[in-house]
């Protein structure tokens, strides 16, 4: 991917991991809440209940020991030996026992905050309070373990946010780079070989449009002959473009023979190299150079390498496959003017000028991503390719592929 792609890749990735964040730390908040609410009113009850159970004990002295119990009855009023200063609250027990209404309420005692039940039961009134401070303990222990827990996991969440949005949008970024890349491509590769095309055809259109005698057969064979050669490019140009853009390629891969296919490709080449008046010396090994890849993918590389030393060579073009260890090597060498000293560094990018040409008369120009395209199929059969210096002064282009 560009720069471009990468930094639309990366803002991307950020959205949508912030907005999956977002959307876990607001689960997490919900859950938090109703975890609170569900607890404190739990406790809340139990408490409830506890006061009730001890507004029927017949003395004080039988309450629990974390309830403080006052009984008023015929006119005495009896209370817990450990009863807080402050409490009882005498205004509740006179209006309960005004009313014969049972009454809750909160009491602040010392710093403390009790919740008090007073009750009336056959003729007398009982008053409960319970310290509200070790249940207060426990929920603000339960606010403090969720808030650790929930941060702990928003930041677990962001990192894994991360991880699968880049994952599920990488392959996406990359359709959509291919896409951009084809279209580039294809507006740079064909705007050349379209305009002489069309300019051979309304040349040969002004030729049989003459008036007079008309064309020489000679001129329109040699019209149409041209509109074939541009038509021809066109189409190596479009199954380049195909090729490269191609991200399934790889599904496809079967074993395939290398030196089958580079014979192939050299003898498709063969003509063209003897129009040039160049010599193709093939190396093939009698065994099988097997390799798991594209067998199309592949003779493209042979076309490409072939198509770009026949563009550059003087007299000879050498085609080499060899099996290396656990590597096979395909290596097209010519000898041509080489490539310059800095060249290796860009050699395979997109429209990278190469080399001067040899200084032949009549050699057509080849338009094709050559080099670049030989370098991604290489990458994707999880090769190699470099350049380096040919038998005889030229250039060579080495590509590494593993064997099957």
């Amino acid at each position: 991917m560009t720069t471009r792609d990468q930094s639309e890749f990366r803002r991307a990735v950020t959205r949508l991991s912030i907005q999956f964040t977002a959307l876990i730390v607001a689960i997490l908040a919900l859950m938090g809440g109703l975890l609170y609410s569900i607890v404190t009113t739990a406790a809340s009850e139990s408490d409830n209940r506890k006061m009730a159970a001890a507004t029927l004990i017949d003395s004080p002295r039988d309450a629990p020991l974390d309830v403080f119990v006052a009984i008023f009855n015929n006119g005495q009023l009896a209370v817990s030996r450990n009863m807080p200063a402050g409490l009882p609250d005498t205004s509740a027990i006179s209006r309960v026992l005004a009313s014969h209404r049972s009454e809750t309420g909160t009491s602040q005692v010392g710093g403390r905050s009790y919740a008090v039940l007073t009750a009336f039961h056959d003729g007398r009134v009982a008053q409960a309070a319970l310290d509200r401070h070790e249940s207060q303990e426990e929920a603000d222990r339960l606010v403090l373990a969720m808030s650790t827990t929930g941060a702990a996991a928003a930041v677990l969440a962001a990192l894994v946010s991360v991880w699968m949005a880049g994952r599920a949008l990488r392959p996406l970024a990359e359709s959509l780079a291919l896409q951009r890349r084809f279209v580039a491509d294809a507006s740079h590769e064909l705007r050349t070989p379209l305009t002489l095309l069309s300019t051979r055809a309304q040349m040969l259109r002004r030729k049989l449009t003459r008036p007079g005698a008309g064309p020489a057969p000679e001129e329109v064979a040699d019209g149409v002959e041209g509109i074939v050669e541009d038509a021809k490019l066109l189409t190596g140009i479009l199954d380049d473009l195909l090729i490269s853009a191609d991200p399934r390629a790889a599904a496809d891969y079967e074993p395939v023979n290398l030196g089958s296919i580079g014979a192939n490709a050299t003898a498709l080449a063969e003509a063209e190299a003897q129009k040039r008046s160049i010599l193709l010396e093939s190396k093939f090994p009698s065994v099988p150079v097997t390799v798991r890849g594209s067998e199309v993918s592949l003779g493209r590389v042979f076309t490409a390498l072939i198509s770009n030393s026949l563009d550059h060579a003087r007299s000879a073009v050498t085609i080499q496959v060899s099996a290396q260890g656990r590597e096979a090597v395909i290596r097209v060498a010519d000898d041509g003017p080489g490539f310059p000293p800095d060249f290796d560094t860009r050699a395979f990018e997109r429209f990278a000028s190469s080399r001067a040409d040899a200084g032949k008369e009549g050699v057509s120009r080849h338009y094709g991503l050559g080099l670049a395209l030989v370098a991604e199929i290489a990458t994707l059969h999880k090769g190699t390719v470099g350049i380096d210096s040919g038998p005889t002064g030229g250039a060579a282009v080495v590509v590494t592929l593993p064997l099957a």
